[in-house]
């Protein structure tokens, strides 16, 4: 069993998976509580489905990009059950799971989180081999910038909040996801974090880290 944590932004979430289920997947919104809520959702989780932290086999955590403070939260703790347990820690781009949730189009895809301070950190994606691939580009955008780079048919997904979906609603370009389809699930999180598991591809907890984008920094994969 994988326990998936994700806490790159206000928006917290945890799944515990299999394989074969998605055994409990919980997201919720937090006002800066990261700390409190993600242990107590964590043990809740386990209690849930009958199990304990001895029951868990491999760890994956969202690297981000997103908040400085929450995304250390989030791998701290994902560091101490792995150290604890000796269990293997997978560490997962969270827009990567933005992606993962999204149905493959033939047109490229804008996965996006709240960065602060009306920006937007972007991952730019394409369709290929039957998945959504990464085209190793990270920006760091207002959402004006964002509506100019828009300039063929492109699906936006991720964090959309009023603000953003009212700036790209008449962008004749920009295909909105709807808010369900939006939600960074956690159970994609888990099942990426699974798939690199069973291929061997595991990392270091001593020197997995966070994924931080500044202000105007495009950032090549």
């Amino acid at each position: 069993m994988l326990l998936a944590v994700d806490t790159s932004t206000r928006a917290i979430s945890v799944a515990l998976y299999d394989g074969i289920r998605v055994l409990s997947a919980e997201t919720w919104t937090s006002q800066n509580f990261h700390t409190v809520e993600l242990s107590k959702a964590v043990a809740e989780s386990l209690a849930r489905v009958d199990a304990s932290p001895g029951d868990l086999q491999a760890l994956g955590v969202a690297l981000g990009p997103g908040s400085f403070t929450g995304l250390r939260i989030g791998l701290a703790l994902a560091k101490g059950v792995a150290f604890s347990q000796k269990l293997p820690l997978i560490g997962i781009p969270t827009l990567d799971v933005v992606a993962a949730a999204q149905p493959l189009r033939d047109m490229p895809l804008a996965a996006v989180l709240e960065a602060g301070r009306r920006r937007l950190a972007v991952g730019w994606y394409q369709s290929q081999d039957g998945i959504w691939q990464s085209l190793d580009k990270l920006e760091n955008l207002s959402v004006e910038e964002l509506a100019e780079r828009i300039s063929t048919p492109t699906l936006v997904s991720g964090e959309l909040t009023e603000e953003v979906r009212d700036a790209l609603k008449d962008e004749i370009n920009a295909v909105l996801a709807s808010p369900a389809q939006a939600l960074r699930n956690p159970a994609f999180l888990a099942e990426l974090a699974w798939e690199r598991w069973q291929a061997g591809e595991t990392d270091d907890p001593t020197t997995l880290s966070p994924i931080y984008l500044h202000r105007g920094d495009p950032i090549p994969g």
